[in-house]
């Protein structure tokens, strides 16, 4: 059957995780598409047992150049880009093959993205929803890093199409190899940043200070982010509110952290923000109003950080009953996180007292 898109990577030095990534692509018979920037260990002796397309781009300093230039050597003009820590875990191609006609040509389909990571020593993950799949011919990537798919001509008008699409997102496993490539990042936003201001760079700029627990800088430049006239319904936006106000809570700052009262209204229609605003009660002393946020969260469908809208909100809830001496609350919503461990361990304590 003759291909109708490509999936196209980019990487250098990614023998430790690229395999995963291309022995799930394998499984969809999709043509794949490598460009190295320069590679020293054994990625392009694995990446030639998956694919003869392999070619070379000088690094510049700039994402958008190696991925569009990746894009250029598809057989394929519809393109679906991959990271090399990234592995498809779902896909409908026939609702995908359906998306890839002439008349989408000027959409972006969107993937849900699951991301893993260490919170406060837990495994968990966060779920977002990524543009990865374009028409060359339409648009491309724009931006030296944390680069976006844009349209090629101003006078086109995108549109999103969320795909049944899953991808799993490892990370960084190795926290030198994640310090040396958020230290990079940061570098590149602030150069960018010198030749013109923009939010969603402040955004991945925080993001990169907060990974180097830098939580001052991060917090200032979520909040130079957020000094911009911004749309509330952006997820980009959403999660540089919730991250300022995680990093407002790690500096202590929970009076200043009331000041999300104001913006209530506009962010509320999420789980992750209603428990944000419950942890904020919570520092602040203000329980009652903190328990309220807490179950309120629990009644939304999705969340974007696992558990805020089910065990992360009951352990909270179980947290003040116990410190307010109401041992059998507590011992009630603790059991209503399943095994999250904090929560195992808390229920020992009271059994225990």
């Amino acid at each position: 059957m003759e291909a109708f898109i490509s999936v196209c990577i980019i990487g250098k030095n990614e023998e430790n995780c690229i395999e995963r990534c291309l022995k799930a692509i394998q499984k969809h018979h999709l043509p794949i598409v490598y460009t190295d920037t320069g590679s020293t260990d054994g990625t392009i002796d694995i990446v030639s047992r998956y694919t003869d397309h392999i070619f070379y781009f000088d690094w510049c300093n700039d994402f958008s150049k190696a991925r569009n230039f990746c894009a250029q050597q598809a057989p394929t003009d519809w393109i679906w880009f991959l990271d090399c820590d990234e592995c498809i875990s779902d896909a409908d191609l026939n609702q995908l093959r359906s998306f890839c006609k002439i008349e989408n040509a000027a959409a972006i389909g969107t993937v849900n993205q699951k991301d893993r990571y260490t919170l406060n020593g837990d495994l968990t993950f966060t779920l977002t929803r990524l543009g990865r799949i374009y028409h060359r011919g339409f648009c491309h990537y724009s931006g030296a890093i944390h680069e976006q798919i844009v349209p090629i001509s101003g006078e086109v008008e995108i549109q999103y199409r969320n795909l049944p699409i899953s991808i799993d997102h490892d990370g960084y496993e190795d926290p030198a190899i994640l310090k040396q490539k958020c230290e990079r990042n940061a570098a590149l936003l602030l150069q960018q940043l010198s030749q013109k201001e923009d939010p969603y760079l402040y955004y991945q700029l925080g993001k990169c200070y907060r990974t180097l627990q830098k939580t001052q800088a991060a917090a200032d430049a979520f909040s130079k982010g957020l000094s911009f006239d911004l749309d509330p319904t952006l997820f980009y936006v959403q999660s540089m509110v919730e991250s300022y106000g995680y990093c407002l809570l790690d500096l202590n700052q929970y009076e200043a952290a009331l000041s999300f009262e104001g913006i209530y209204d506009a962010f509320s229609t999420s789980a992750d923000f209603v428990f944000l605003m419950g942890l904020i009660y919570m520092n602040n002393a203000r329980f009652s109003q903190a328990i309220e946020q807490f179950q309120k969260a629990t009644a939304f469908s999705h969340c974007t950080v696992d558990g805020t809208n089910s065990y992360r909100a009951f352990y909270n809830i179980g947290v003040i009953y116990e410190c307010l001496g109401q041992a059998r609350e507590a011992t009630y919503h603790y059991k209503k996180c399943g095994d999250f461990s904090p929560a195992l361990s808390r229920l020992e304590v009271i059994a225990n007292a």
